[in-house]
């Protein structure tokens, strides 16, 4: 909360000091009838030599033309428009080094009132000749230049409104999202009781399941290189409105007129509000699109959204702004295609090229395979175009007066990287206590500041401070520590990287461990509404149960034994190592009234389960072949591998000092296999209170037999492999409308970012 306070007084402070710089917005709408006459002017009667820019000003004659064509056109009966046509005269005047004085226009209008005439009335009049009295204009082809220059002018204006239109759409939602998540924790017992078949029909078919049948945490897959990760399907109903308005705020009012007089055609003039209207609206949600994407997006405490439906959001959002601008680009090259070498050489000109050319590059190098496969590579490239692209905008825009548009997301940037750098100066620089587990696990411990609070289910960022991957920093979910309370534990699985580089470290170490220096940014996420729950049922699958763990003890601590909510937890492994890294943590569920059940899908894997006999002491191993045996590695086919880590899913590929035999069951001798079963034995009667399932957990079963048992609100909530998630997201989508009328809710506390 410090650090979101922090964030938001920056963020105050940076927009205040920042927002005057460069020049002012104008709307030149209601000068609309000075440059409308101007341009009927020039090409109705000739007043100066074309050389002598600055004549009109000093013209008494032009003066008085001008100032009876802004009263025949309107100004007599808008003293409004007639000021602004006056102000505007004044700084056209400037422009040319010609100081206008602010009465011009009323001894104008007296010198054309008295001495005006028209082309009859002047002797071998000739357009092109240079007369010395005020011409009467021809009022009846006012219309076309009038009725041009409005259009024109208007659609700058309507493109702030159309803008805001877009802004506005995405207030709502995030007020309505706020409102509805928050009355979760604010009235619990009121959300319990919303089963009436409106609202179940909606939650089923809408809010809960995915897009397209199961696949939400799932990528899906498209030509190799192009997959991608579809929305949950009520975040696509939110973009897809979002795409919906977008379009409808860049078509609307873009018509232009026959013969346009001030772009010489129709075509021309509608190219010309297109290019103005896509450049406005993509710039005004610019800011937030930087908002969407920040750690610390105070919107992720407003709606209680989670961070990685503020990315979805922020990829989509992204997508629609460059898209906007790359058709600005086109359209406005076009509109000045004649000029095109002389525009070229003015700076806002070419820094919207390199604008456009860096938010092209961001698409391209922000696909999910780039992101999945070099990631560091993909965030590395993904900040110096984002800072390229601010740029080229600011430098675009600084003198045409939208710079207001850009200070905000340059502000919600800087912001966001203070209150980063901030948490972690919060946090301190401790050392860190670092284990190598089952040769899959790496386990973190770290000494916490009495003052740092854990989130139940959040998660931090940990930089490990080596020479070479300091900068580095990697998301995972936490505990509290169980033998030392000022602690937190981090586990993370052995992949590429960082961890790969950790592993090596460690497997050279005496005992496996050492000590390394971290930075921990956080914590950041919220707790689940699940506590509120009379059965709160949390499923997790392999490396995703840290989290999972840390809010069911959390619910666990403060209820008591007088309350009857009821506390279950499922946890899906694959093998019996997989055990070892969380034992402790197992055990301490004897003190709570969590009921457990632990899924191990590949019981036949017997690959390191010798590291168990140094907490058996009574147990004497000779499993000899299930230690660590460099260079062969032998995966056997996994028939459960959607529920568990799949080692053909890692995101970075392994080298074969990491490879780790494989061993079963039917491959061990007789005395070997005695061995095993005394240590798995062992293991289900320390963990007495614990049930052992083996084979794959049947959600299609379980969700509604939790659902029949429970004495009435259920909410699931689960991390694990996005295949695992997916699945129980279906059968709980399923089950909204169940025959019982109980509330049934589903959250994920799984972060799908790359």
């Amino acid at each position: 909360m410090l650090c979101l306070v922090a964030y938001l007084v920056l963020l105050l402070q940076f927009l205040v000091h920042v927002t005057a710089y460069g020049t002012n917005y104008e709307n030149y709408e209601p000068s609309r009838f000075f440059y409308a006459c101007q341009l009927q002017l020039g090409l109705e009667a000739t007043f100066c030599s074309p050389e002598n820019v600055s004549c009109p000003c000093l013209n008494p004659n032009y003066l008085a033309l001008m100032a009876g064509c802004i009263e025949t056109n309107g100004g007599a009966h808008d003293d409004a428009l007639t000021k602004a046509s006056i102000k505007s005269g004044i700084k056209d005047c400037t422009y040319y080094g010609v100081t206008l004085n602010s009465s011009w226009y009323d001894i104008a209008i007296n010198d054309y009132h008295n001495n005006a005439k028209s082309a009859s009335e002047i002797a071998n009049f000739n357009m092109s000749d240079i007369i010395d009295v005020p011409f009467i204009v021809n009022h009846t082809a006012s219309y076309p230049y009038q009725e041009s220059y409005r259009r024109f002018y208007a659609n700058y204006q309507g493109s702030l409104y159309y803008g805001a239109a877009i802004l506005g759409f995405w207030l709502i939602v995030l007020l309505v999202g706020g409102f509805i998540n928050w009355s979760k924790i604010l009235f619990p017992q009121t959300t319990k009781k919303m089963t009436s078949p409106l609202v179940n029909y909606w939650r089923k078919h809408v809010t809960v399941p995915a897009t397209f049948r199961k696949k939400k945490a799932q990528d899906q897959p498209f030509l190799k290189v192009f997959g991608f990760l579809i929305p949950s399907r009520f975040e696509s109903l939110i973009l897809a409105l979002f795409y919906g308005i977008t379009i409808l705020c860049n078509a609307l009012n873009m018509e232009g007129i026959d013969n346009d007089p001030l772009f010489n055609s129709r075509y021309a003039a509608e190219n010309r509000y297109v290019a103005d209207r896509s450049g406005i609206t993509a710039t005004m949600f610019m800011p937030l699109i930087f908002l969407f994407a920040g750690r610390n997006n105070f919107l992720q405490w407003l709606t209680r959204w989670n961070y990685s439906t503020f990315l979805a959001f922020h990829r989509h959002t992204s997508r629609v702004m460059v898209i906007l601008v790359i058709i600005h680009s086109f359209a406005f090259t076009y509109a000045v295609y004649d000029e095109y070498a002389e525009d070229a050489a003015e700076s806002y000109f070419y820094w919207g090229i390199v604008g456009t050319i860096a938010g092209g590059l961001i698409l391209v190098q922000a696909i999910l395979f780039l992101r999945r496969n070099w990631y560091e590579l993909f965030l590395f490239l993904h900040v110096i175009l984002a800072a390229l692209w601010v740029l080229g905008t600011w430098l675009h825009l600084v003198d045409m007066g939208y710079i207001q548009m850009v200070v905000p997301a340059i502000a919600i940037w800087v912001a966001d990287r203070f209150a980063r750098i901030l948490r972690l100066f919060f946090f301190g620089f401790p050392k860190a206590d670092v284990y190598l587990l089952a040769d899959e696990t790496l386990k973190v411990v770290i000494p916490k500041p009495s003052y740092w609070k854990s989130i139940p289910g959040g998660h931090a960022f940990i930089h490990f401070l080596k020479p070479t991957y300091f900068w580095q920093s990697h998301p995972f979910t936490f505990t509290d520590g169980i033998e030392d309370k000022n602690a937190i534990t981090l586990y993370c699985k052995v992949k590429g990287g960082i961890t790969h580089s950790l592993y090596k470290m460690l497997v050279a170490a005496p005992g496996r461990q050492c000590k390394v220096r971290v930075a921990v940014e956080g914590p950041y996420g919220e707790a689940t509404p699940a506590k509120y729950a009379d059965t709160a049922v949390f499923v997790a699958g392999g490396n995703g149960i840290p989290g999972i763990y840390s809010e069911i003890i959390d619910i666990a601590k403060h209820t008591t034994h007088s309350e009857k909510q009821s506390l279950k937890l499922y946890w899906v492994i694959r093998e019996w190592r997989s055990l070892f890294w969380f034992y402790e943590e197992l055990v301490n569920l004897n003190k709570t009234n969590i009921q457990t059940t632990i899924y191990v899908t590949r019981p036949d894997v017997i690959t390191c389960i010798e590291d168990f006999s140094q907490r058996f002491t009574a147990t004497t191993t000779t499993t000899k072949t299930t230690t660590i045996n460099s260079g062969s590695l032998k995966l056997e086919s996994n028939t459960d591998a959607s529920f568990e880590e799949n080692e053909n899913e890692k995101q970075e590929t392994l080298g074969k000092d990491m490879a780790v035999k494989e061993v079963v069951h039917d491959d061990l001798s007789s005395d070997e296999k005695s061995d095993v079963t005394l240590i798995i034995n062992s293991i289900k009667n320390e963990l007495s209170h614990i049930t052992f399932l083996e084979g794959r957990p049947d959600f299609e079963k379980i969700v509604p037999q939790e659902i029949h048992e429970s004495n009435g609100s259920v909410t699931f909530v689960t991390c694990g492999h996005p295949a695992m998630v997916d699945e129980l997201r279906y059968c709980c989508a399923h089950n909204v409308d169940n025959k019982e009328r109980k509330r049934v809710d589903f959250f994920e506390q799984i972060q799908v970012w790359a």
